[in-house]
């Protein structure tokens, strides 16, 4: 197994945040094969190193992959000082996991929690273009000037989006039903893109990651991922 840093080994494994186990190792409270580590940086081998904290043998986390379909007013951190529901707490496991990216507390749907900080970085980095679909309930009749208008991109502060893929599931004079198909996650990307057409979002809903998709999967249920789907999630985000 390659290195890892030794304060992320040691937060991949419950001890604490990674900021405090830095500073139990600057403490002097952790020893790599019997010897004291306190200085930074410093790696080790998870798999194969004996690591001690305070002289109690941590084990290395194994990796877990789950899908949720997240409940409105759930949120993506691992921490609210408003004491609000958190995704990870709606998943059952005994490791410290956290979300792929986020939903803002007022969107449902698919998010993947998992404790491999490689494979997110991958998942949520620009350069992979992993694509994500969402159902969007809006105010309004769309037009297809405007479903025209987001396929080829729209204007926002960050600057230009990319193209998306849009189809039109139902519209009449009060609301439109849309499917948006996106490879890029800027910050409410959706309910931002849809204002600078004219309609407001009323409901917001992730549909597929990937290949993953929420059919059979009841609001604020989860389940894990198979070997295949994570297989497969790997090879969208291969180098």
């Amino acid at each position: 197994m390659a290195e890892q840093r030794l304060q992320k080994v040691l937060a991949a494994a419950g001890i604490d945040s990674r900021r405090k186990c830095e500073e139990l190792i600057l403490d002097g409270a952790v020893r790599v094969n019997g010897k004291v580590v306190d200085t930074l940086p410093a790696f080790v081998d998870a798999e194969n190193d004996v690591i001690t904290v305070n002289g109690r043998r941590i084990r290395a986390a194994r990796k877990v992959y789950f899908l949720l379909n997240k409940p409105k007013g759930v949120i993506c951190t691992n921490s609210d000082p408003q004491g609000r529901t958190r995704a990870v707490d709606l998943v059952r496991t005994d490791e410290r996991v956290f979300c792929v990216g986020r939903l803002d507390a007022d969107t449902t749907g698919l998010i993947i929690i998992t404790n491999d900080s490689e494979l997110t970085n991958k998942l949520t980095h620009p350069r992979y273009e992993l694509a994500k679909t969402y159902v969007v309930r809006a105010d309004g009749q769309i037009s297809g000037d405007a479903a025209e208008k987001l396929k080829k991109g729209v204007w926002l502060a960050e600057g230009k989006t990319r193209g998306a893929a849009v189809k039109i599931l139902r519209r009449n004079h009060k609301e439109s039903l849309i499917e948006v198909t996106l490879r890029q996650g800027l910050n409410r990307q959706v309910r931002r893109m849809l204002l600078t057409v004219g309609l407001r979002v009323r409901s917001l809903k992730r549909t597929q990651i990937g290949n993953l998709t929420s059919k059979g999967l009841g609001v604020g249920k989860f389940r894990k991922l198979t070997e295949a789907e994570v297989r497969s999630l790997r090879r969208d985000v291969r180098d």
